[in-house]
């Protein structure tokens, strides 16, 4: 499978091109699908891909985790590249307020064992006896009657950590400590519950192994004692937004991508590739005019639980909420053994539909695809992605992504080529996710998709039905409730 061009050939030309790419013309016309593609060269991207790269290693981490001078420097970077243009986009920041956990401490019957601090959860210092939950903690029952002066010792999976630890603190517990579910440790985890209808209690997170081995002492009958510390500190990190001064701004398409990564790397494909689609489109843009508003955003902690796009969602006022037409979301545009996956907004594949507007996008996204000869795939509307938290304002959404840890079929392999039963992105959260592993020729068709969906909608609206806040609210109800029943699904279970 020929995955990558030459990387040198790439590089050789990126510092030239770019800077004549972003010169605008001196006579603005109305964009079209066409020439916004037309526009698009890999050069570009891959010297975007390349200064995020630059960023992550830059630091300790070598990552752009949330909290992290990584992080920081790449929303300040975005930022500039957008600064650049002042009488075409309105640019701002929104301070996302979170609790992040930096380190830990912790023994049990004065045994150090290594542990981290777990985001979203309050620091604190707390002594008790270990209690095992048998179960996963995601339900009520679970738990014993009362935990009372306890802390709490819960496996990782089938729900948020957020669910577990509201659970465990209403019956008492002081603390939780967190065991993985899977290899490798919990640095940088999140409770994912930005908005809890209970009170969370300091978390501790440990490897499946420490896990297993505390519980198969309490199991034997030893009497566990645990002394727990964690830090935590609020911290404002930040979305991004940049809206075209012109266009009718009560009808707006959003564009948007997540702007971290996780700790294990740089994220150059995760989300690297879709963050830098969207900011050469958005500086390509700047050569045309736009009948409708184009609002461009780079959410923050996407990693941590959609935890940005959340927040924004949250804080954004109803009459605000209506004027957001369609909201396209984009992730992992450069997956090395990709397929080209539209999600299901009509709910022809996965009998779930978006609400209105969604299965228009999903139908347009496919005709573009066809109209170029490329093959296509579905993929579930599962709110895994910073879609989720518009779908659940009831605004319609709509994405294309390359795949992530999930396996390739025999079908998949004959449609887009690489190799069946291996996963879309070897490298999914891992140190591997660097320039050196992206799918350079995925990444251009996926970024001239987005062109294209992004010229259609900033011209007309008449491929997509107007919003009705009632029709809105009962889609919105209705994926609340799949949601709670996906939660129970295998592909679930891996993401939490």
């Amino acid at each position: 499978m020929a995955i990558l061009k030459s990387i040198a050939a790439v590089a050789a030309c990126a510092a030239a091109s770019t800077a004549a790419a972003i010169q605008p013309r001196q006579y603005k016309t109305l964009v079209d699908s066409q020439s916004l593609r037309d526009a698009l060269h890999i050069e570009n991207l891959y010297a975007k891909a390349e200064k995020l790269q630059e960023i992550a290693y830059s630091t300790p981490g070598k990552n752009r985790v949330i909290g992290s001078q990584g992080h920081e420097d790449t929303v300040e970077y975005i930022k500039g590249q957008l600064e650049a243009f002042p009488d075409y986009y309105d640019v701002y920041t929104q301070d996302v307020p979170l609790s992040i956990g930096y380190n830990a401490t912790l023994t049990a019957n004065n045994k150090t064992i290594e542990a981290f601090a777990v985001t979203l959860a309050p620091g604190g210092n707390v002594t008790g006896p270990l209690v095992a939950i048998p179960s996963l903690g995601c339900n009520e029952e679970d738990f014993p009657e009362t935990l009372e002066g306890s802390l709490a010792l819960i496996q990782r999976g089938n729900c948020s950590y957020g669910e577990k630890v509201q659970l465990a603190a209403a019956k008492g517990a002081l603390g939780v400590v967190a065991w993985n579910n899977a290899e490798g440790t919990l640095e940088g985890y999140s409770l994912q519950v930005l908005y809890p209808e209970g009170d969370f209690v300091p978390v501790a997170g440990i490897t499946l192994g420490q896990g297993e081995s505390l519980l198969a002492q309490l199991d034997a009958g030893v009497d566990i004692t645990v002394d727990m510390w964690t830090n935590a500190t609020v911290y404002n990190t930040r979305n991004l937004i940049a809206e075209t001064k012109a266009g009718d701004h009560d009808n707006v398409i959003h564009v948007s991508g997540h702007s971290d990564s996780v700790t294990a790397g740089p994220g150059i494909n995760d989300n690297g590739s879709g963050s830098m689609s969207i900011l050469e489109i958005a500086i390509q843009l700047t050569n045309f005019t736009v009948n409708n508003a184009v609002r461009f955003s780079w959410w923050t902690a996407e990693e941590a639980g959609l935890l940005g796009a959340e927040y924004y969602v949250h804080e954004l006022p109803q009459d605000e909420r209506d004027k957001i037409r369609l909201m396209l979301d984009f992730d992992m545009m450069a997956s090395p053994n990709f397929a080209y996956q539209i999600y299901d907004g009509d709910g022809s594949a996965y009998n779930l539909s978006g609400p209105a507007g969604s299965a228009e996008a999903e139908h347009e996204f496919a005709a573009y695809f066809d109209s170029i000869g490329l093959n296509h795939t579905e993929i579930e509307f599962d709110g895994r992605s910073d879609y989720g938290p518009f779908l659940e304002a009831g605004i319609a959404a709509g994405g294309i992504a390359g795949g992530a840890e999930g396996i390739k079929t025999e079908e998949e392999a004959e449609m887009f080529g690489g190799g069946a039963g291996v996963p879309y992105d070897v490298n999914y959260h891992e140190d591997g996710d660097t320039v050196n592993n992206l799918n350079l020729d995925a990444w251009i068709e996926f970024t001239k998709a987005i062109a294209h969906m992004t010229a259609t909608y900033a011209i007309s609206w008449d491929s997509i039905p107007p919003r009705n806040a009632t029709a809105a609210q009962k889609r919105s109800e209705r994926y609340t409730q799949w949601k709670q029943e996906f939660r129970q699904t295998k592909r679930y279970q891996r993401w939490v």
